[in-house]
């Protein structure tokens, strides 16, 4: 194999090409990314540096002095791929021809219909995303957040922070029931009011009202909640539009088996974009946490390199955190697995506990709520367990 392109050069592309060096990969290296931005850490992006105390240059994920001996095309948007003459082809008409792909292409914030051209409104996914909201912030006023996930919480605290008014729209009964079940998913979201944030739950929205700028959100209820600013936070797509018609099998994503290698040759997938096969649980799963973009491309590799001749390596359980008003809160494995959650330390209504979630006695999820020290402890004894 004498060329490789990453497409995609975000954290899993970034680490992606670390890989291949590290892996002894010395050819032709291309990293392909629609941004025109260097690799940066997205987490900061609805937390530090949304509230100012965190500059650019801090977000950068390569390192001083750090050289890949990598092609980098920035700003060039990969909008197809042919595999039988090995190329991608670019949207300024350039093509690029490997040996061998690395599909890191991630997601795209979900946005609200009819929102468009709306003023005021805003979705945080990117470095332009986060620009462009830290300003509307720093004037201050009214916000509603439509969605009380991760992203929408991390947003509403940071602004509670910075002194505006701020209102979380939730569809669902209980936010953050999908990634934490609904019981650990209301502890948590009960940080909302305990700060005096606002939480509407069990209603959608019907739409935003204004003229050139947003000035409310419609509910369906028929209530108007009276908006300066919106952030929709409702989730990701990932970006495989560009590989429709390239004969790559597609499900949730580019569908992968657990090393990352997809139904054709000589092409993984690796990041937000990638639909892994888990064989612990028998069915594929699509992770969108950075430790999955940062520690699953050794295992793509390995797998590019050697043509899949090396046996994949389970990955460990998905890990993420969040910082929501001065509270860190992480979280491994899967909630939809368990039947039984015990709280093992501190006191939920405290919002400082460690709880375990099992599956017939054995462990398949751990949440922490300022327990940094046992929740580490419990998961490593996690991986240990579904290993």
């Amino acid at each position: 194999m004498r060329t490789v392109a990453v497409v995609g050069a975000s954290l899993a592309g970034l680490s992606t090409a670390r890989s291949l060096r590290k892996q002894g990969f010395d050819g032709r290296l291309v990293v392909i990314g629609d941004e025109l931005h260097r690799p940066y850490d997205r987490p900061p992006l609805s937390k530090e540096f949304l509230s100012g105390t965190l500059g650019e240059a801090e977000l950068a994920l390569e390192t001083e002095g750090e050289d890949l001996a990598a092609e980098w095309l920035l700003g060039a948007r990969a909008t197809g791929l042919d595999h039988t003459a090995r190329t991608v082809r670019l949207a300024d008409g350039r093509e690029v021809r490997a040996d061998g792909f690395v599909i890191a292409t991630g997601a795209v914030a979900r946005t609200l219909p009819g929102s468009a051209g709306l003023a005021g409104v805003h979705t945080l996914r990117t470095l332009d995303d986060a620009r462009a909201l830290r300003d509307e912030l720093a004037r201050g006023g009214r916000l509603v957040v439509i969605g009380g996930g991760f992203i929408g919480a991390e947003v509403a605290s940071t602004a509670h922070t910075l002194g505006l008014d701020v209102t979380v729209v939730e569809a669902a009964p209980t936010p953050l029931a999908g990634p934490l079940g609904a019981a650990m998913g209301a502890v948590v979201s009960g940080l909302h009011a305990d700060h005096g944030v606002r939480l509407l739950c069990g209603v959608g929205v019907k739409g935003l009202s204004g003229g050139h700028r947003v000035d409310a959100v419609l509910l369906d209820d028929g209530r108007s909640i009276p908006a300066d600013i919106v952030v929709v936070g409702i989730g990701a797509s990932p970006c495989v539009g560009w590989l429709e018609g390239s004969g790559i099998a597609l499900d949730n994503g580019v569908k992968c088996g657990a090393d990352g290698r997809t139904s054709l040759a000589g092409l993984v997938a690796v990041g937000d974009c990638a639909n892994w096969y888990d064989p612990r649980a028998g069915h594929h799963r699509r992770v969108e946490h950075w430790t999955g973009a940062r520690e699953r491309p050794d295992a793509a590799v390995a797998a590019l390199l050697a043509g899949g001749a090396v046996e994949p390596v389970v990955p460990r359980p998905p890990y993420f955190w969040s910082d929501q008003y001065g509270v860190r809160i992480q979280f491994a494995g899967h909630a939809a697995e368990a039947d039984t959650i015990t709280v093992e330390a501190g006191a939920a209504d405290d919002r400082d506990v460690l709880a375990v979630y099992r599956r017939d006695g054995r462990p398949v999820a751990v949440l922490g709520m300022n327990q940094p020290r046992l929740f580490m402890r419990a998961r490593k004894q996690l991986a240990a367990t579904t290993a």
